[in-house]
């Protein structure tokens, strides 16, 4: 891995994370670092390296297509790292994850889709592992303000006790049309979705001598979080629960329910409808046509939203009879925050020393304290807001 010419190469630089994450990484390189854009059009390549300040004008551009197998497999085998903000994954994802689970190169992206995470278990974990690559997916605000602030809170807690923890979810800001598109191709998807995880889990099986479950929950006012809450499915509570799956220091028994907070109880309501109407006008194709051209890929918010936006995440821990709060705040969650956090994890990965793991792992399993010491440095807060008995 050494010998390879770069240390990382990020993919997807000409999008709109993509282009916040060059903009990072140019300035929070370290010294010495060697990294690349990748991309099929050179012209837009050249126009995201001319914004970068700094010491990159004379970067390197690789030519790569994500329908041209060779060029991905070029761009893989040249790096220790790539990353990927190229989505939706389910469409555009799998020549990556391939070509680097093939090539023994570590891989990160910002994923918040469960179908093709499941689906990349499926078909390169077993690949990986014996190549050494680490593919890491859902390293930006899905996942690992929930995946690390997890593993802190348990790192608190007793050990060798059964542990239930809860996530409370709160942010403020606006999406890009990359994301809003992802999600709604998720939506859509749904029904093979489920019939994919469903595959997966029989394949993975459960861990040994240990139970690790997650708890649904139900909609309600609670102290803790400060609102009204409701029930949030998405990719992150997955993500808590296989990192709790992989690593025994959460326990012999570990639970975990995982919540969005309104302060208003209309407000917690009209969340529940407009989740609702939102799937299902998802699963029908003409309708979803339609949900999709509300934005265009490559549309985001301005400075000046992002500069407003904020996100807090909260967690209650109990177990042992200990009690803990703990809390990760940061600014704009969609795309500054996880344009530091995919950089910072990439970076991680290329530098820092870490536990021997291969095959498609979560962020806390692969990187764990030394990421969350990465992003503390940089701005994003851990803190316990309160500890006591239970």
């Amino acid at each position: 891995m050494a010998d390879r010419p770069f240390d990382i190469v990020l993919f997807g630089a000409t999008g709109f994370t993509g282009a916040l994450t060059a903009e990072y990484l140019a300035a929070n390189a370290p010294e010495g670092l060697r990294w690349a854009l990748a991309g099929r059009n050179r012209a837009k390549l050249e126009a995201v390296r001319a914004r970068l300040v700094g010491r990159w004008s004379d970067l390197e551009l690789l030519s790569a297509d994500i329908s041209d197998v060779a060029s991905v497999r070029a761009v893989a085998e040249s790096a220790r790292v790539v990353i990927t903000t190229v989505g939706p994954y389910i469409k555009y994802g799998e020549p990556v994850v391939a070509a680097c689970a093939e090539a023994g190169t570590d891989y990160v992206d910002l994923t918040g889709e469960p179908e093709f995470v499941d689906q990349m278990w499926l078909r390169y974990h077993q690949t990986a592992a014996s190549s050494g690559a680490r593919i890491v997916h859902s390293c930006g605000f899905d996942s690992i303000p929930y995946d690390l602030l997890a593993l802190w809170t348990v790192e608190r807690l007793p050990v060798d006790v059964p542990l239930a923890l809860t996530g409370f979810v709160r942010a403020g800001g606006t999406f890009s049309g990359g994301t809003y598109h992802s999600a709604v191709e998720n939506l859509g998807r749904l029904r093979s979705g489920m019939r994919v995880g469903r595959e997966r889990r029989r394949a993975e099986g459960k861990p040994t001598g240990r139970q690790v479950h997650g708890v649904p929950g139900v909609p309600h006012r609670d102290p803790v979080a400060g609102g009204w809450v409701v029930p949030f499915p998405t990719i992150d509570p997955l993500t808590v629960l296989r990192s709790a799956a992989a690593l025994e220091r959460y326990g012999p028994d570990f639970s975990y329910s995982h919540y969005l907070v309104a302060k208003q109880l209309p407000v917690a309501l009209g969340l529940i409808g407009g989740a609702g109407a939102l799937v299902a006008l998802a699963q029908v194709p003409v309708t979803r046509r339609l949900l999709l051209r509300v934005r265009n890929p490559g549309e985001g918010p301005s400075p000046e939203q992002r500069a407003k936006a904020w996100f807090k995440v909260r967690m209650l821990g109990e177990g042992g009879g200990q009690r803990l709060v703990t809390e990760v705040t940061g600014g704009d969650p969609g795309y500054g925050e996880t344009s530091k956090m995919l950089s910072e994890a990439a970076l991680c990965l290329a530098y820092d020393s870490l536990p021997a793991t291969s095959g498609q792992v979560t962020p806390a399993v692969a990187m764990g304290s030394a990421l969350i010491e990465r992003l503390e440095r940089a701005g994003i807060g851990f803190r316990v807001v309160s500890e006591g008995p239970s």
